[in-house]
């Protein structure tokens, strides 16, 4: 396999699964220059004229849809753990003898274990998505028979639209639809709250399968999926196991030093002067960011402060701001607990946005930019402060990418990380994989300390007098060294099998993940 050098200093494969790549070239430095793809152009005479496109079961959608080998499916992930519908579409895919399927899943979760039988059958020929727990591992060690790409949500909304990856067929869990195909995900005994990541998938497939749990008569209202977008209606008994799609409570973490992380997080908010009338910041569904978002509410309380939005995966946290007058507006990419899913379809300022608003980067401007802040996590960091978040210090895949890189794009990107997990520190000589050029990451708040980038001497003027635990990065990792005895041992790896790509959001190759061969 012949491998580049890229921006970033990484080698990375001139073609993945035979398709011609483009090295990273720095941020911003890659300009697309062509025209989006374009979805297929049909005609009304070729569906009912009721309107009514139901079909008897999810295997005559998918022959109708002409499946065959090679052929690329996608699939979203709102349904999050409580997903039985895409295990069981390759269980249809499985005994109708079809091989060597693209899997294109906007990200796994641990339920998709299940298919890893369909990767060793040659059903599956790769995954173009996120490969959490044991789908990472089984792709680490190079059983997957492609190459597995990874990008961000964004990413992959880019990939759709310019063209990168063409999708065959997108089947579509709703957990509310009507027979003409408009679909949401806010009700039904599946709701999710939104399903947006699987928008660009109905506007650019070639044919479009909508699977419900909760058919309603014409229209469904509201559709956050067009009917005229949609090929195929089927009708299941269920989408899946309903206390898994949702968290009932999504809790604030317990650790002490993970809450000491939070609220330095918040004060370095407050003492930066991020934290004003009118501000906005993005916030996860962890545990520590959970915390942060606490803390933070406390500190606008006691100012006065009101943010002009908020930005999630929503949770309890974000709707109380938005209910106790904190914020004007919650922007919500994809809903993490019942609070969120029940305030998305209350309250009218809490809105379901998709990654072609807010985080494509091949666009007309997208809002991750807007934001003053957002706070993410990360698997490890380096002293150039590059971050890592698919991989582990052993080498092993298991994690996706999420919206974390184009979150990156917020005015200032904190990263809220332990400074170890397990006795294995997280501050590292050099990432085992390069998720965010460091030129991304402006402070990373640990409970021992937080670190600025010497890029960033703005929040170092800001903060300099805050009393904040404010230090060098090279010295928190000493420290950390010296508690820890030293770094892991470097994992054995292949270096002439690539297993996997990570792509930066312009779809451009950022690293490669080796084959693991021993830890």
């Amino acid at each position: 396999m012949k491998m580049v050098k890229n921006h970033a200093g990484r080698l990375v494969p001139e073609t993945v699964n035979g398709k011609p790549q483009i090295p990273f070239m720095g941020v911003g430095g890659y300009k697309p220059g062509y025209r989006k793809a374009k979805p297929p152009v049909k005609s009304c005479a070729d569906y009912p004229a009721d309107g009514n496109k139901l079909v008897p079961d999810l295997k005559t959608a998918l022959i109708n849809a002409g499946i065959k080998d090679g052929m690329v499916i996608s699939t979203h992930h709102h349904l999050r753990n409580g997903d039985a519908l895409t295990n069981y579409m390759f269980d249809v895919i499985k005994e109708l003898g079809v091989k060597d399927i693209v899997w294109f899943p906007s990200a796994s979760f641990p339920c998709h274990n299940y298919l890893i039988k369909y990767l060793e059958d040659g059903t599956i020929h790769h995954i173009e998505g996120s490969m959490n727990g044991p789908l990472g591992e089984y792709t680490s060690y190079g059983k997957m028979k492609g190459q597995g790409v990874l990008r961000s949500h964004g990413g992959r909304y880019q990939a759709i639209q310019d063209g990168d990856i063409h999708i065959d067929i997108a089947v579509i869990a709703a957990p509310t639809a009507d027979p003409f195909g408009n679909a949401n995900g806010e009700t039904g005994k599946s709701a999710c709250g939104l399903i947006g990541f699987a928008l660009g998938d109905s506007e650019y497939a070639d044919n479009v399968i909508v699977v419900t749990d909760n058919l309603v008569p014409f229209p469904c209202v509201p559709w956050q999926i067009q009917g005229q977008n949609v090929d195929y209606v089927v009708q299941i008994d269920s989408l899946g196991d309903a206390t898994k799609i949702v968290s009932g409570t999504t809790e604030i973490t317990k650790s002490p030093d993970r809450l000491l992380i939070a609220e330095y997080v918040a004060k370095f908010i407050e003492a930066s002067g991020i934290m004003k009338d009118g501000f906005s910041f993005q916030a996860g569904a962890g545990g520590t960011a959970l915390a942060f978002v606490y803390f933070l509410k406390e500190r606008m309380k006691a100012k006065g402060v009101k943010a002009r939005f908020v930005r999630g995966g929503s949770t309890k946290y974000l709707v109380e701001l938005l209910e106790e007058g904190l914020t004007d507006y919650i922007l919500d990419g994809q809903t993490f607990d019942l609070e969120g899913v029940r305030s998305m379809h209350q309250n009218k300022n809490h809105i379901n946005t998709t990654p072609f608003t807010s985080y494509n980067y091949h666009g007309k401007g997208n809002f991750a930019s807007i934001i003053d802040t957002a706070v993410l996590g990360a698997t490890e960091v380096d002293l150039n402060f590059n971050a890592n978040v698919v991989t582990h210090s052993d080498g092993l895949l298991l994690h996706g990418i999420g919206g974390w890189q184009n979150c990156l794009f917020a005015k200032c990107s904190i990263l809220a990380i332990p400074s170890f997990r397990d006795r294995i520190p997280v501050i590292v000589d050099e990432v085992t994989t390069i998720c965010a050029p460091g030129e991304m990451v402006d402070v990373i708040v640990t409970e021992r300390g937080i670190a600025i980038n010497p890029r960033r001497q703005d929040l170092l003027d800001a903060v300099k007098d805050s009393g904040l635990p404010i230090r060098p990065l090279a010295d928190i990792k000493a420290e950390v060294d010296a508690i820890v005895g030293g770094q892991p041992k470097k994992p054995q790896l292949d270096r002439e099998q690539v297993v996997a790509v990570v792509k930066w959001v312009d779809g451009t190759l950022l690293d490669s993940v080796y084959r693991v061969v021993s830890q």
